[in-house]
């Protein structure tokens, strides 16, 4: 609903004319934004997400919304629970955790940086399907069995 309103008045502000691509942060927020563009009557315009959420997969592939951040959750959830044992054994992350980061109030914090990806239409099938987060019945349910058709996603 949030971000449905503040898009709406981001489009009153800027002007339809103005806006050519809008980054969301996540895919819920994605949702919000395309419905205000619809309702503006804007389409065709890439519209981005983070965390590869059916809803958001679904409206990839009916090209609604271009692309999610897509984080390999499988394998973040093996080194979370990898490092979670080791922290409860009284181990130090150092062979576990090669990387550091930074907070705003800690730094060189141990940290396992997984790579992200670009989940597009072209890539469904090799992304959130092969790591069996969602089969392609549960993305092409109902309304969404046309879309998935026409992009091979059968």
């Amino acid at each position: 609903e949030n971000a449905n309103a503040n898009m709406e008045g981001a489009i009153s502000a800027l002007g339809k004319d103005k806006i050519v691509g809008v980054y969301s942060a996540n895919d819920g927020m994605a949702g919000g934004i395309i419905t205000a563009l619809k309702a503006a009557g804007i389409a065709d315009i890439p519209v981005t997400g983070q965390d590869a959420e059916l809803s958001g997969v679904q409206r990839i592939v009916t090209g609604e919304q271009y692309m999610s951040v897509y984080k390999p959750y499988p394998q973040e959830a093996d080194v979370a629970a990898e490092m979670a044992v080791a922290l409860a054994q009284g181990k130090s992350l150092d062979s576990i955790a090669k990387d550091k980061v930074d907070s705003p109030t800690t730094k060189a914090i141990p940290s396992v940086l997984v790579p992200v990806v670009s989940l597009t239409k072209d890539n469904i099938k090799d992304t959130v399907i092969k790591d069996g987060i969602y089969t392609v019945n549960e993305i092409c349910a109902g309304k969404y069995k046309s879309a998935c058709d026409k992009i091979g996603l059968n």
